[in-house]
């Protein structure tokens, strides 16, 4: 008996000794990712505080937008499923195009009110900044509702509400980067490394999400969301007070709603290229999807397709915004001119040459001029447009894109149910050509009526630039 007591202490000791040796390596592995996560907390504040980014507020604006985006995307990925890719093939097409036609006719009222709204409120942009997001966080909590109890009826407005305040953030972070823009970056820059952090935390999230949203359901990644959303309203009303513009003066007329058509011929010009690029960007998502799920692209499986199209389209957004932080002294109205050249060319090549990897190669380039023509477009905007109106403005911007890109999702809808491949791609490469020699053509106008300022004998100032 003795014996078998001796055993017993013995097998204790030992559970006991392997029980600290786990929860030391336990222990020791939570440090090390602890490290790990200071460590990249530390490169990411190194990199976005960087050429006086931490002394203006745009560092902290970067980072809020990163999270902004993370949240987004949490959204997106949690309702995908349930929209399109659980449905057979003719039921998401009714219902995407539900979707799209519900995206954008709330724009079409609610883009001339909006922007002078955030103008009359330009002294509270960082409490308006705050509202879009508190307001998110909240409608995410009772989009898990509509998720867990099938009510499809509550859900699409609530999703058209989060979109709506998602681009009224997205107004009024481009109404404040003037206002946080360090002496070294220029505004092409500034945007861009925002764009960059952005899409990068989206593409975090994006496949975080996924992994949640298979592992305990959409409504938990919802009100993870929720979560996100509501700790970055905190962070928004702790920007630097500069972000706010001084109250109005009571002499000074409120801006009025009409002024936002006043945008002048620099900025309708890149406004219109823009528009051209979102309709091909809308027209490729739903062209491809439908023609993947058809079973009319073949080479991969279409699992693997999408997510090749997928990459293809992340990847070519990055790098947008990897070269428009490079292009620091290029024109912006001439970088999204060569954004509309290149979509037509690349458009038109696949065209004539239409395989899976011209498709994803027209995914790529068309990504990436998407984002590198909108970079160029908001700086354009927020150097021509005067404070008073440049909310509005934004607004207007925010709605057209928005626009454009239904319109070009409703093209390739429509398309995917009657031709395939090389047929939809030579409809929207008609559309680019003409958009693109109207493009040029309103330029030429526009620079030959422009004089150009010849010096005085004794002015030593160059001529001024006509771009």
């Amino acid at each position: 008996m003795a014996g078998v007591w001796e055993r017993v202490r013995r097998a204790g000791r030992g559970t006991a000794r392997a029980s600290r040796t786990a929860a030391g390596a336990t222990a020791r592995a939570g440090k090390s990712v602890a490290r790990t996560g200071r460590r990249v907390g530390q490169a990411t504040r190194r990199l976005t505080y960087a050429q006086g980014a931490g002394r203006t507020g745009l560092g902290r604006l970067i980072e809020l937008t990163a999270a902004h985006s993370a949240g987004d995307a949490f959204i997106t990925v949690s309702l995908a499923g349930a929209l399109f890719f659980g449905l057979p093939v003719g039921q998401a097409r009714g219902q995407v195009a539900l979707y799209l036609l519900i995206t954008m006719v709330p724009f079409t009222v609610v883009a001339p009110f909006v922007g002078p709204v955030l103008d009359r409120f330009r002294s509270g942009r960082r409490y308006v900044m705050a509202g879009t997001l508190f307001a998110r966080g909240l409608l995410c909590w009772g989009m898990a509702s509509s998720v867990v109890y099938g009510d499809t009826l509550s859900l699409f407005p609530a999703a058209l509400a989060v979109l709506v305040l998602s681009k009224a953030y997205n107004v009024s972070r481009a109404a404040i980067m003037p206002s946080v823009l360090p002496a070294d970056i220029t505004l092409v820059t500034a945007n861009a490394r925002v764009a960059l952090f952005a899409l990068v935390a989206a593409g975090g999230a994006a496949a975080t999400a996924a992994g949640l949203t298979a592992w305990i359901g959409a409504e938990w990644v919802l009100r993870g969301a929720m979560a996100l959303f509501l700790v970055c309203g905190v962070v928004a009303v702790r920007l630097p007070r500069h972000v706010d513009s001084p109250e109005q003066d009571e002499d000074t007329p409120a801006p009025h709603w009409r002024t936002w058509f006043n945008v002048g011929p620099v900025v309708g010009e890149a406004m219109r290229a823009n528009a051209a690029i979102r309709v091909q960007a809308g027209f490729l998502v739903f062209f491809l999807l439908f023609l993947v799920q058809d079973k009319h692209l073949p080479g991969l499986a279409p699992e693997i397709t999408i997510g090749l199209l997928a990459a293809a389209a992340g990847g070519g957004g990055l790098m947008g915004a990897a070269v428009a932080s490079w292009a620091k002294s290029r024109s912006p109205q001439l970088i999204v001119l060569a954004t509309l050249a290149l979509t037509t060319i690349t458009t038109i090549v696949a065209a004539f040459y239409f395989t899976l990897w011209t498709a994803v190669a027209v995914a790529l380039v068309g990504a990436f001029a998407q984002g590198l023509g909108k970079l160029a477009l908001d700086a354009i905007v927020q150097r021509e447009i005067g404070e008073e109106v440049l909310s509005s403005t934004f607004g207007v911007v925010e709605a057209l894109l928005q626009i454009a890109w239904v319109f070009g999702g409703l093209i390739g809808l429509m398309l995917s149910l009657f031709v395939h491949g090389p047929a939809g791609f030579t409809v929207m490469a008609v559309v680019l050509g003409l958009s693109l020699g109207w493009v040029i053509a309103s330029r030429r106008r526009r620079l030959r009526a422009k004089p150009v300022r010849l010096p005085a004998p004794t002015d030593t100032k160059p001529l001024t630039n006509p771009f």
